[in-house]
């Protein structure tokens, strides 16, 4: 734990004044624990999660991909061998660090519903 005399963390050019801020800074926002849920278990094709998140739009969806792609969470693969283009996610082993936070944050939203929705 850090104390208010902190250094900043760093990561990938970007400075954090604790360690939580770090891990949203990475994985925050609406849709990025999303998109690691879906991919915690399979390899995806960009219209498979599409569909698994049907109120995101295509726009957030690239974006949040190409961040988590470009923060060493998640790698593309092009398959160019023969049309049509066919493109799959999955998760880096970097990003498979991160399945235990993304399943208990999973369990608490099922918690919740459980035990505090009227």
């Amino acid at each position: 734990m850090g104390t208010a005399e902190s250094k900043m963390l760093k990561f990938r050019g970007n400075d954090y004044p604790c360690c939580t801020s770090l891990t949203m800074g990475i994985i925050g926002g609406k849709w990025k624990t999303v998109i690691l849920f879906h991919l915690m278990n399979n390899k995806l094709r960009y219209n498979e999660l599409r569909k698994s998140m049907p109120t995101v739009t295509e726009r957030t969806l690239s974006l949040q991909l190409k961040a988590l792609e470009e923060d060493g969470l998640i790698k593309r693969k092009v398959y160019t061998s023969k049309p049509p283009l066919k493109v799959e996610y999955s998760l880096t082993d970097f990003g498979k660090t991160l399945i235990p936070i993304v399943q208990s944050i999973a369990d608490w939203g099922d918690f919740v519903v459980e035990n505090y929705s009227k």
